[in-house]
């Protein structure tokens, strides 16, 4: 099934220059069911709307994967390193997404 276009998301083409650096915050350990783009076009609905977890549109893949990813790509390894989410927002421009990411962080505890 063919999901929406929603005004948050990237191409495909802007996915695959940033997708090592998605890659590189995680360890694979077995093959993916669900595309990567999907879910972080996801993420970006979200940070850019604002909504709740839960209030992700139902095309997108669930909102506890996205909200799985969110933690994997947005945890710093070190303080002294930024993480793979931080430098793929900074990458495809999204400063006003960077930093509704950042308070997203805080208020969830996360650093």
């Amino acid at each position: 099934m063919q999901r929406s276009i929603y005004p948050s998301d990237i191409t495909r083409e802007q996915f695959e220059v940033i997708r090592s650096l998605l890659d590189s915050g995680q360890i694979r350990t077995k093959p993916r069911r669900v595309d990567q783009y999907d879910i972080f076009c996801a993420l970006l609905y979200v940070l850019k709307s604002g909504c709740q977890w839960r209030m992700l549109p139902s095309d997108f893949p669930k909102w506890q994967l996205v909200h799985y990813y969110f933690t994997v790509w947005g945890t710093r390894k070190d303080k002294r390193y930024t993480s793979p989410l931080e430098k793929v927002l900074k990458k495809i421009g999204r400063h006003g997404t960077l930093e509704r990411w950042k308070k997203a962080l805080n208020e969830h505890g996360y650093r």
